[in-house]
């Protein structure tokens, strides 16, 4: 009996010490460049789509100064302007869940939609409120300035005059200001900490949960599936409930720009997959290049095949999904689709090719 039992458990013991070896001194099982690529990706993706991203944000603060001072309609549609061009760029960097971003739950403050616009009229009536409240995280942000600056009524002059002769003007400027000098601020901490942890980033090449591609890599296909597929197009078209809902598009009291937005995000996945520095036409190591190296160039391409061919399904659409929902949906569903396609090549075979584990929890199903 014995004799039986003790190999068992001497291989047991050998799995098991090589297991808890491998975790504590990961070894890579391939030979691509895994710090170049994270260095293409930090100095000419992330730093500089951030640094865009804080000098929008400037411009943005400024004008809401602007406004908030001499609240008219050439300020209003100012404010406007460079809400959209900084939405624009937020596009390009809310992929990055990566250090300070992760720890202070920086989306969250910045683009969760649709708002909850009772809690923004309740703030502004009391005129007493706590933006880092995970209770005010859909109260706040990109899409609470939507409402703020195209929402309130409708006519420019009725917004207007929420800010000039209304009962509560000084508090919906109050709110308009802290709004924005909320963004500003955790955009401030974020940029400052990813520039400061940039070597730790780069350096950091172990196959773990722990290191820069795992992480990075999982937080960019999170983000497609969610931030991008699912928010943008699969919730506002109804593919997760019974009807659509198209008070749930990206920008909804803009009203007009819901595509440009999700063409923007298209674009920076796009560019990342491929290593193309931001704003440039120069590209670098990507995920792309990694596929090629470990001998899955037809997947590199299909993937990259596909960015294409859903761009070119959501170009056929509305400006407005909204509008695109109430009058076709069908094709709002069909650009859904082709957004799915690449899921599945970067969720499963990607990920796969790369040897990394998906670290969360799939919640739709897919």
């Amino acid at each position: 009996m014995f004799k039986k039992i003790f190999p068992v458990i001497i291989t047991l013991f050998i799995l098991s010490s090589c297991s808890s070896t491998e975790e504590e001194n990961p070894v890579l099982k391939d030979s691509f460049d895994r710090k170049g690529m994270l260095t293409n990706i930090a100095d000419n993706i992330i730093i500089p789509a951030y640094e865009d991203f804080s000098s929008k944000m400037a411009l943005l603060k400024t004008e809401g100064n602007a406004f908030i001072d001499n609240p008219n309609i050439a300020n209003l549609e100012s404010l406007r302007n460079s809400w959209l061009t900084a939405y624009k760029s937020w596009q390009h960097i809310e992929m990055y869940n990566i250090g300070k971003a992760n720890e202070i739950l920086y989306k969250f403050h910045i683009n969760i939609y649709p708002v909850t616009v009772t809690d923004i009229d309740d703030n502004i009536k009391n005129g007493s409120y706590d933006l880092n409240s995970a209770n005010n995280h859909d109260a706040q942000g990109f899409p609470a300035l939507d409402y703020l600056l195209f929402g309130l009524d409708n006519s420019d002059s009725k917004i207007i005059e929420k800010y000039t002769i209304d009962t509560n003007k000084e508090n919906f400027k109050k709110y308009l200001y802290d709004v924005i000098a909320q963004m500003s601020s955790l955009t401030n901490i974020v940029v400052t900490d990813f520039k400061e942890q940039r070597n730790v980033f780069v350096n950091n090449t172990v196959n773990t949960l722990s290191g820069s591609v795992n992480q990075l890599v999982n937080d960019y296909i999170f983000y497609y599936e969610k931030g991008l597929r699912a928010n943008k197009i699969g919730i506002p078209s109804g593919i997760f409930s019974s009807t659509p809902l198209p008070q749930k598009v990206e920008a909804f009291y803009n009203n007009t720009v819901s595509k440009e937005l999700t063409l923007e995000a298209l674009s920076a996945v796009q560019n990342l997959f491929e290593g193309k520095h931001f704003g440039k036409n120069t590209k670098g190591l990507g995920f792309n290049d990694y596929l090629i190296t470990l001998n899955r160039n037809d997947l590199a391409t299909s993937i990259s095949n596909q960015f294409t061919i859903a761009k070119t399904a959501i170009e056929k659409l509305n400006n407005s999904f909204s509008i695109q929902i109430n009058s076709d949906n069908v094709a709002m569903t069909k650009a859904y689709d082709e957004l799915q396609k690449n899921v599945v090549l970067m969720k499963v075979d990607m990920i796969q090719t790369f040897n990394i584990s998906v670290d969360y929890v799939d919640a739709d199903g897919d």
